[in-house]
């Protein structure tokens, strides 16, 4: 099989984004027949309908759909490395038992992460409001307002274009991050069932993987070290340490070493905050290995 079958299917995020947007969409068809007066009223109205019963309940329904298409998908990705590997009778066994275990777990938190994630949409889109507010209050002012005292406004119809536009922008980073994490989630969580401590880093490999990830791209990463590609990289960020898929707009992912003997040695492996090259001998005396297999 091909390392670029761990990739994340884009179709699910793609799915997962349209369910939102959907969703979201609804709100602004309503828009004209609420009790709107003023233009920043349309961030209370939008609170509301975000926080309405129903609201929630297609909310849940859309991370679910979204959680159980990584979850299905991915299941295949993992039977099909298990006809291929020495782990494969471990990991058929624990396939039909795992929604009983960790990875049930892990897909139960992906779902309510994501469902309070969707529902505090309108206050994060709110600070971005506040500073088109602000801007266009800026441009606005007469001398006539200013000698009265008047406040300039946006417009009803610009405020509305504002807030969907923002949203939509928004919905579309929550689809891309949120979806790459409970991918890396998932691998992360059976790689742990089967005992595999360790994955490849691998990018999309475009021109838009940025340098720090690009540096990353096939080094061989531990689940309990996670690197700082921008420390690395010597980019200044506060993003710290974190895996293959779980920074903002990342579209890298993890590839789990189910055997050490498929890997292409030498390797880049991160250690320490540093990469480093090791041979495949070198590798397993730093990892431990050689002590488990001789025990």
């Amino acid at each position: 099989m091909k390392y670029t079958d761990w990739q994340t299917k884009r179709r699910l995020e793609i799915e997962y984004q349209e369910s939102l947007n959907q969703l979201v969409g609804n709100f602004f068809k309503k828009l004209p027949h609420l009790k709107v007066v003023y233009p920043n009223d349309i961030m209370t109205a939008f609170k509301d309908y975000c926080q309405n019963g129903n609201f929630s309940k297609y909310v849940l329904a859309a991370t679910s759909r979204m959680a159980t298409g990584l979850y299905v998908d991915s299941a295949r990705t993992w039977r099909e490395a298990a006809r291929k590997g020495m782990q494969g009778p471990k990991i058929f066994e624990l396939l039909k038992t795992e929604l009983d275990g960790p990875v049930g777990v892990r897909v139960k938190e992906i779902i309510t992460q994501n469902a309070m994630l969707i529902q505090s949409l309108p206050d994060d889109v709110a600070s971005d409001v506040t500073r088109f507010i602000q801007q266009e209050t800026a441009k606005g002012l007469r001398a006539k307002e200013i000698q009265s005292g008047l406040k300039y406004m946006p417009s009803m119809d610009a405020m509305r274009e504002k807030v969907s536009e923002l949203t939509t922008a928004r919905i579309a980073l929550i689809a891309r991050t949120e979806t790459s994490k409970a991918s890396t989630a998932l691998t992360r969580a059976r790689s742990e069932m089967i005992g595999s401590d360790w994955y490849i880093w691998r990018t999309s490999k475009d021109a838009r993987v940025r340098d720090s990830h690009r540096i990353m791209d096939r080094v061989i990463v531990s689940w309990t070290d996670a690197p700082n590609p921008e420390r690395i990289a010597g980019v200044k960020s506060k993003l710290g340490a974190y895996h293959a898929g779980d920074a903002p707009n990342d579209r890298c992912y993890p590839e789990p070493i189910i055997s050490i003997n498929r890997v292409s040695w030498p390797a880049k492996v991160h250690a320490s905050g540093r990469i480093v090259t090791m041979t495949q001998s070198g590798f397993m005396r730093f990892a431990g290995m050689e002590s488990r297999q001789a025990a």
